[in-house]
């Protein structure tokens, strides 16, 4: 037997197997349910998209899962974690990701199936309460509030600097974002800041020849 052959059987036995029992697997599955059930619930909590993605939600447990799984059969044999490997690096996601919290519950999701499925439960369990209130944290401070779509609609497009003194009158921050002007009509789109709500509105609405004014919110990125 020559060196090599030595250093092969050595390397082999030493990773050639773990020693897993039917109860280590069904603790580390159960911890992973208990913890993907609460990152269940986080997203469900802090969601702030216009709809709630059902179906998503409920992948993060199963991702959490089968992580888990994973990592209790790499850790089973060298060999099997090779081709495991292997085998994964052929997936691909092609799905873009536009909102990056649900990135961040993906790789929670993931994270803790990996951990779990390394044995350090309680490493996860602590990371998701620092996580958790931390985004807490971050969601109730007052950062900056989303400004909102003045939308005004005019007969005649010679009112519109009594409009735009009406909006100085109430909001705090004003930016024209679209000024369409015809022979007899004027639409303007304003991206305002404004405590009044309803004064601004009725303001606007004493305006001669305004039509409409419509005070739209949205959750876009804050600008100002």
């Amino acid at each position: 037997m020559n060196y090599i052959d030595i250093f092969k059987k050595s390397f082999l036995e030493g990773y050639a197997s773990t020693n897993l029992t039917v109860k280590s697997i069904c603790v580390c599955m159960l911890i992973t349910i208990l913890i993907s059930a609460y990152i269940f619930m986080v997203y469900r909590l802090l969601n702030r998209n216009a709809f709630y993605n059902k179906n998503f939600n409920m992948s993060l447990p199963a991702i959490a899962i089968l992580t888990a799984a994973i990592i209790l059969t790499i850790q089973s044999n060298i060999v099997i974690s090779l081709g495991m490997v292997g085998a994964l690096s052929i997936v691909r996601f092609r799905t873009a990701i536009k909102d990056p919290m649900v990135l961040v519950f993906l790789f929670w999701a993931i994270s803790a199936g990996i951990i779990c499925g390394a044995g350090f439960a309680v490493i996860a369990v602590i990371a998701s309460a620092v996580l958790t209130l931390g985004l807490l944290a971050a969601d109730h401070l007052p950062i900056a509030k989303s400004p909102q779509i003045l939308l005004v609609n005019a007969s005649t497009f010679e009112n519109e600097e009594m409009i735009m003194e009406m909006v100085k009158k109430y909001c705090s921050l004003y930016k024209v974002k679209a000024r369409n002007l015809t022979q007899d009509h004027l639409d303007m789109a304003i991206e305002v800041r404004v405590k009044e709500e309803g004064s601004l509105v009725k303001g606007l609405m004493g305006v001669d020849n305004v039509i409409s004014a419509s005070l739209i919110a949205h959750d876009g990125e804050v600008t100002f």
